[in-house]
């Protein structure tokens, strides 16, 4: 939109400046020519000017391009990207160039072939020339030299193999491209094309380039087909998939884990454990354990989403078991509980079957798994009925006595034993505990497409969740112990030490340690002791006074504050931030920068090649877009980007980062924040540009805080202290330092 400098009040007759781009053109064998553009003519009036200039005819074949590295068409729809002194080339029209490239790559050459489809690859970046490619079944094209590719040209593979290698990394290259404009239904392949990329991941292992495309267009398929989902699983194994794991290129072992992910999200729920299972079984956890988690390097933010994702994954499959009620009837699940008790009390010889021994053992019975901690004691079975966590309790119960069997029997019995009624019920708790792990963990939720918080810890175990339960089992009991709870209001007890449990669970895990040992050494250094002594500086410098006379001074300094959050909100606007672009194929390092002018009347953004070191100056974003003409600004459910269907569109944490501009009739420009932060401050910023409340927990939190310091500093007691007007100077330095002490 063109932006007026002059106010809008302005009588000034002549056009705003930001009609007129002044820009050099170029043509092959020609100077270049300095001209204006008046961005109101159409776009063809300029384009016959320029031909006319030059003595060409056939104007309507001919269109201008961006002369940078990304050769972009201009159109109407993006010409207010030009920019003053913008370098602009005249070239052939995007069908045109269409024609021409759709006939060169079926050149009988070898080297126009090669040359055509390195060309393709270029220009299928641009939207503009794959919607005219596409047109002219080009994608059908470029499937067909895919499928005979092979067959066609053996002999140049073994004659000419460099040559064949770039040959077909162009065509992968170029087919990615033009799939990546969602132009086109992935629905539209054939087996035969399947069949051809699945085999290039074996074929190929040792061209980058070939492997990495064949890897993406996987993905692709998976995740954009269920019936390409089906024809993928037939065609590529976990087996195939792992030893690209194994390698150096940790974007060709991010690729590898994508698809596993895709494979993994996409299969149906009878056939996810049997996925599961292979992996297990081809070791991938220790895998990407030992090549990729504590490889000789950085982890890059895409890995650590793949890493993520996959680890959400994992422990969804637990949703099955956390959401199945146990049955009292069913003998199998009930002789779990009795192995339970059996493991605590190691039961000596059995009575016999007479009557009388019926009636002892189970009066036995009831008073062991009243030791146990169980609310039913005659038939305990009854405690796993509420879902979550359902049967998964129990699964961790009695996995910690199998494989803790020390720890589990000291915990029973020492709480089976006091008669201080501080014992902590071992079979509530964990029933508890369990649900708290699962909420934790975000069990049977869909991965969210912003998200890296992976864990390494939870790469370190085959079963990771059962000893994440296990070390937290007994960070209850000793919590409880602790705080002294008691058993007989078992439900207020729980809900305290429960708080204080799940802030030393999620304090530790904020630390990321490597593995489960270093989260148990966390956790030791996290008593209740020290939870109170946080809780207690928190509070301190959070402290809140509500006699009357400070309310009102509260009252009375409050829009001062709020002026100050504001500009510091929009600071941080001018300051810009750089967004992630996310599309259906795949989570790529696409990005696109957002930045308010210094004067508060635009918004500039435009794309990246990659993420930014600081700032990116005004003048290299292609677009604007008037703070006048903002309509509204919407969050969440409401943003359109947030409307369409699709398998991670729908997530909360997505939800949580999405707003939307509105602008004119239809006009939009979506973001996902990267963060709750620079969602706060931008939907704060945006709001304070339109004369609204800042409304965001964030401006919640800073007006308590500088609230908070402002009225500390007016009540502090100055009487008969004189504040100088000046600051006091800078005393010299001393001649030396010897009076400095080095506590290292």
């Amino acid at each position: 939109c063109p932006v007026a400098l002059a106010p809008r009040n302005s009588s000034v007759a002549m056009p705003p400046p930001a009609d007129i781009v002044k820009v050099a053109i170029e043509w092959p064998g020609a100077f270049p020519k300095l001209m204006e553009i008046d961005q109101k003519k159409p776009l063809s009036s300029i384009i016959k000017e320029v031909c006319d200039g030059w003595s060409l005819a056939n104007h309507d074949q001919f269109a201008l391009q961006h002369a940078d590295s990304s050769n972009f068409y201009i159109t109407e729809k993006n010409r207010n990207e030009i920019k003053n002194g913008a370098i602009l080339r005249l070239t052939t029209s995007p069908a045109q160039n269409a024609q021409q490239l759709h006939e060169r790559i079926q050149s009988s050459s070898m080297d126009a072939k090669l040359e055509a489809l390195k060309d393709l690859a270029n220009y299928s970046r641009d939207v503009t020339f794959a919607q005219e490619f596409i047109n002219l079944d080009g994608i059908s094209l470029l499937t067909q030299m895919v499928e005979s590719g092979t067959e066609r040209y053996q002999k140049l593979q073994k004659i000419m193999k460099p040559c064949f290698g770039d040959m077909l990394s162009f065509t992968l290259t170029a087919f990615v491209e033009l799939m990546d404009h969602g132009i086109v239904s992935w629905d539209t392949f054939s087996v035969a094309f399947i069949k051809k990329i699945a085999s290039y991941v074996n074929k190929f292992a040792s061209d980058i380039s070939i492997l990495q495309r064949s890897l993406a267009i996987l993905e692709s398929m998976v995740l954009n087909s269920h019936d390409l989902y089906q024809k993928v699983a037939q065609e590529i194994t976990i087996g195939q998939l792992i030893p690209h794991l194994q390698g150096t290129d940790q974007e060709i072992q991010t690729y590898t884990i994508a698809v596993i992910n895709a494979l993994f999200l996409k299969a149906p729920d009878d056939k996810r454990q049997e996925m599961a299972n292979i992996l297990a079984q081809k070791q991938l956890r220790s895998i990407i354990l030992t090549h990729v988690i504590r490889a000789q390097r950085a982890i890059n933010n895409e890995m650590a989403h793949q890493l993520y994702v996959l680890q959400v994954l994992t422990f969804n499959l637990l949703e099955d078991r956390m959401m199945t009620k146990m049955d009292p009837q069913d003998q199998a699940q009930r002789d779990i509980i009795f192995e339970l008790r059996r493991i605590a009390f190691d039961a000596e010889s059995e009575p016999n079957n007479s009557s009388g021994s019926m009636e002892k053992r189970k009066s036995m019975y009831t008073r062991d798994y009243k030791k146990l901690g169980f609310i039913n004691h005659v038939n305990p079975a009854m405690d796993f009925t509420q879902t979550p966590p359902g049967m998964l309790a129990l699964d961790n119960m009695l996995y910690f006595a199998k494989h803790h069997q020390d720890a589990y029997i000291r915990i029973v019995l020492e709480n089976s034993s006091r008669e201080d009624k501080h014992e902590c019920p071992f079979g509530r708790s964990s029933i508890e505990l369990t649900k708290m792990l699962c909420e934790i963990l975000k069990v049977g939720e869909l991965p969210s497409e912003t998200c890296n918080d992976f864990h390494p810890m939870f790469f370190t175990h085959d079963r990771s969740f059962e000893e994440f339960f296990c070390i937290c089992i007994q960070l209850l009991n000793k919590t409880w112990k602790e705080m002294r709870a008691t058993s007989e209001d078992f439900n207020k007890a729980r809900k305290r030490v429960m708080q204080v449990v799940k802030e030393q669970i999620m304090r530790a895990l904020t630390t990321k340690p490597s593995s489960l040992d270093q989260f148990k050494s966390k956790l030791q250094n996290l008593s209740y002791t020290e939870i109170l002594k946080i809780r207690q500086s928190e509070r301190m410098n959070q402290e809140d006074f509500q006699s009357r006379p400070i309310l009102e001074l509260k009252e009375k300094i409050q829009p001062e504050i709020l002026e100050l959050i504001k500009q510091q909100r929009l600071n941080r606007l001018v300051e810009g931030t750089c967004f992630r672009k996310l599309n259906s194929r795949r989570r790529q390092d696409k990005f696109w920068y957002c930045r308010l002018s210094p004067n508060h009347k635009v918004l500039h953004y435009g794309d990246l090649e990659e993420s930014p070191q600081g700032e990116v100056p005004h003048d290299s974003l292609q677009d604007k877009l008037p703070v006048a003409d903002i309509k509204a600004v919407v969050t969440g459910k409401d943003c359109p980007h947030m409307k369409e269907k699709g398998a991670l569109k729908q997530n909360k944490e997505v939800l949580e980062l999405a707003f939307s501009i509105l602008y004119d009739s239809s006009g939009q420009l979506n973001f996902i924040a990267p963060d709750k932060h620079e969602y706060c401050v931008w939907t704060d910023g945006l709001n304070a540009l339109l004369g609204k409340d800042m409304l965001s927990d964030l401006t919640r939190n800073d007006l308590d805080t500088l609230l908070s310091m402002e009225i500390k500093l007016r009540l502090l007691d100055l009487e008969n202290i004189q504040i100088p007007d000046a600051p006091p100077p800078i005393p010299k330095e001393p001649s030396n330092y010897d009076f400095v002490y080095d506590c290292n």
